[in-house]
């Protein structure tokens, strides 16, 4: 037994592959690969990617015949500023990334600006550098972010401050947010956009209230940019479909300038009398997101896969759900390193079954 021990530990050594992932039906959107593959890993990078590689090459091998084998999930749309004890989005309204990421494959958390120029630093030291997950984040535009004083106070969008604390901490920051703005004007979106401007980076807008001057029309046709993201696509709250059914012609022209379209589940952003004229007209979205916070989860929204499973149901190829969910909100970002299965890419990976 022990010489047979001593041999095992050697082949392994000699093995080109720690772990190589067999049998599994690899969807990598990024690399158009759609088809029953094995992926190989070598430390943390993974290798090689092709059919029946032989499992004598590695050490390990997982077997995912039946299931498939998908980059990380990217959820670009939670709220994870936990811990505060502050009653609101910076608080006790968030979650802590870890109990909701991983086992749903969620591998990036994007927090979509639960905390604001004044208090990222807290919430870097407090959350992002202490979770297993990725947390990359999204600052509001309001200094002190979605905290119970609300973010319509005009005098706190400092773009030239929001800027300096993502230039400060640009490893994980990846755009701006503007959200729940219910005064006059554009305040908030030019302020968001004023940040963006100075570090080359995205915004999201939740955009709150609409009023005869502030409406999708203005908002998708002249202010946002081509990059920039419009969340909660599927909402109800906007006119997003009009009286005759139709898409509005705001989205059809927010597109066509490449102004992309996120769900943003929440507990109230996303209704099917909504998403089903929506879709069937053609009108899906770039990017599959949940909106995670203590509301969402305890409501329509149970977490990432329950969100993809909708888009299921309404009609959406697996395929083109992976993609709304791996490489585009990855591009969205710009952190292109992260939603594929690239060869010598970090193995940051999902496998799992669908279900509808």
């Amino acid at each position: 037994p022990l010489l047979f021990l001593c041999c095992a530990a050697v082949l392994a050594a000699q093995a080109p592959y720690s772990l190589l992932i067999k049998g599994g039906h690899v969807i990598d959107p990024k690399n158009g690969r759609s088809a029953k593959l094995d992926v190989a890993i070598q430390g943390s990078r993974i290798v090689k990617v092709a059919a029946n590689i032989p499992a004598s090459q590695a050490a390990r091998v997982a077997n995912a015949d039946g299931l498939y084998v998908v980059p990380g999930l990217i959820d670009i749309h939670a709220h994870v500023y936990a811990g505060t004890g502050v009653r609101a989005l910076t608080g006790d309204s968030s979650v802590y990334p870890d109990g909701f990421s991983f086992r749903t494959g969620v591998t990036t958390l994007v927090d979509a600006g639960s905390s604001g120029w004044r208090n990222f630093d807290d919430f870097r030291q407090r959350v992002i550098d202490r979770a297993q997950t990725r947390v990359l984040a999204l600052i509001n535009i309001v200094g002190n972010g979605m905290s119970p004083s609300g973010e319509d106070d005009t005098s706190e969008m400092q773009a030239t401050q929001a800027a300096a604390v993502a230039r400060k901490h640009k490893d994980i920051v990846v755009g701006f947010k503007t959200a729940h703005y219910a005064g006059e004007g554009w305040n908030s979106v030019d302020g968001a956009i004023a940040a963006a401007r100075e570090t080359n980076l995205p915004i999201m807008v939740d955009f709150g209230y609409i009023t005869l001057d502030r409406n999708l029309r203005t908002l998708l046709g002249d202010k946002m940019r081509a990059g920039d993201i419009y969340t909660h696509c599927y909402s109800g709250h906007r006119g997003e479909v009009g009286e005759d059914g139709k898409t509005n012609p705001a989205f059809v022209a927010g597109r066509k300038r490449g102004v992309i379209f996120d769900v943003g589940h929440g507990g109230g952003s996303f209704y099917w009398n909504i998403a089903v004229p929506l879709t069937q007209q053609g009108f899906w979205p770039d990017s599959i997101s949940t909106d995670l916070h203590t509301g969402s989860m305890n409501a329509g929204m149970k977490d990432m896969t329950n969100v993809m499973s909708k888009f299921l149901a309404l009609g959406a190829s697996l395929d083109d759900v992976i993609k709304w969910s791996t490489w585009n909100p990855a591009k969205q970002i710009k952190r292109t390193d992260l939603g594929h299965l690239d060869e010598g890419a970090e193995a940051d990976i999902k496998i799992g079954r669908a279900h509808v």
